[in-house]
């Protein structure tokens, strides 16, 4: 009987942990087709120019000042009074070379400010001759007419994330910024100065059904408080402000969990060494939580990176770099944004994918930096 009984449970625990074996292969399964499948749609579209050029195609009229031809080629498409060549690229006349000392690197656009020309750049127009169905070497016969300033139309092509990358950033230091400390001298209020009892309890709970509010439930909030009361419009501060309120509840439930794995030992220590409460918590109690505090900025970006709901009501949906906090040039599309908008749009699901791909690589980079600042934060407190 009691054979049996050991054979039972052993049958029992063999199919427990089967069953454990299967759910940890199945998660990581689905896990490696979800990032296989963005790397395998995406890594074709990232390139260079995807990484390093705006979004939109600027256009563009400058002034360069021909000179005489510095140095002579036996090239049909070479513009020897401005030292570029041209080429044909998708029927647009672009160019494909440039000088060291070309004068279009010290081209100046209509309000009289540089506007150095690059590689790739599409020419449309030279003075008032419209050069876009000409072929290159008819296009550089245009340019090499003459002596003097030319005013040329220039086209900088887009479909680069640098706006949206810009603006992720801007967007995951300023929510921080602000919900960091507030969050985390929340928790230490909560768990070291408040006192135990139905205040206290009904906080709690507000706190914990702050973290399961949809997230378009706050956007529609920031749209109503910060964009039209505050007179904010669509701006990254808005944005940052509806994100750090989404923030707070994660940071004040995990920095608390952490500081109460403080040994309250610790703390009985430093009161019987002199220490006031402050020096205390200072000195003693937040260098070991910070390892818990670090797991609540590392979910507070991953948060941020990946919410788009907030921002499209808050930041809007422009790509462009935003020149200041608030105003019209704050508007500011971060990639996830865009990510959607491309998906809901245009069904784009290449870029969006690509899209995907740098914001892991952003999320990887960012919490290496954080662990790296702690680390060397906890060195330095050892050292002292």
């Amino acid at each position: 009987m009691e054979k049996r009984k050991r054979n039972d449970r052993k049958l029992k625990d063999g199919i427990l942990q089967g069953l454990i074996y299967l759910s940890a292969i199945l998660t990581v399964t689905v896990l490696a087709v979800i990032i296989g499948f963005i790397l395998y749609k995406g890594l074709p579209g990232i390139n260079f120019d995807f990484l390093t050029r705006q979004w939109d195609d600027r256009t563009t009229f400058v002034n360069v000042e021909r000179k005489a031809a510095l140095t002579e080629k036996n090239d049909a498409a070479y513009v020897a009074s401005l030292g570029i060549t041209l080429a044909l690229d998708n029927e647009n006349i672009v160019i494909s070379h440039i000088d060291k000392d070309s004068p279009v690197k010290a081209a100046l656009n209509m309000k009289n400010q540089a506007y150095v020309l690059k590689k790739k750049d599409i020419i449309t127009k030279a003075g008032d001759v419209k050069i876009e169905k000409m072929t290159a070497e008819e296009a550089a016969a245009v340019l090499n007419e003459g002596m003097g300033v030319v005013r040329i139309k220039i086209i900088r092509p887009g479909g680069g994330i640098v706006p949206m990358l810009v603006s992720t950033i801007y967007i995951i230091l300023l929510s921080l910024i602000i919900a960091a400390p507030v969050g985390i001298s929340s928790a230490i209020f909560l768990n070291e100065y408040a006192k135990r009892g139905r205040i206290l309890r009904l906080i709690r709970f507000a706190i914990q059904n702050l973290a399961g509010i949809p997230s378009i439930i706050y956007g529609l909030f920031g749209m109503l408080v910060f964009v039209q009361i505050f007179k904010m419009q669509y701006s990254v501060l808005a944005g940052s402000l509806t994100l750090s309120i989404m923030l707070l509840p994660t940071i004040i439930s995990t920095t608390e969990e952490a500081l109460r794995e403080i040994p309250p030992a610790y703390r009985e220590a430093s009161f019987g060494l002199g220490s006031t409460k402050l020096q205390t918590i200072r000195r003693i109690i937040l260098p070991g939580a910070l390892p818990g505090i670090l797991v609540a900025i590392i979910l507070s970006i991953g948060r941020i990176v990946g919410e788009s709901a907030a921002l499209i009501w808050t930041a809007g949906t422009v790509a462009q770099i935003p020149g200041a906090l608030v105003g019209s040039e704050a508007g500011a599309a971060t990639l996830t944004t865009k990510m959607y908008w491309l998906i809901k749009e245009s069904a784009d699901l290449s870029t969006a994918s690509s899209i995907a791909v740098v914001l892991l690589v952003l999320i990887i980079v960012l919490n290496i930096a954080s662990k790296l600042i702690t680390r060397v934060f906890l060195t330095k407190k050892g050292m002292n």
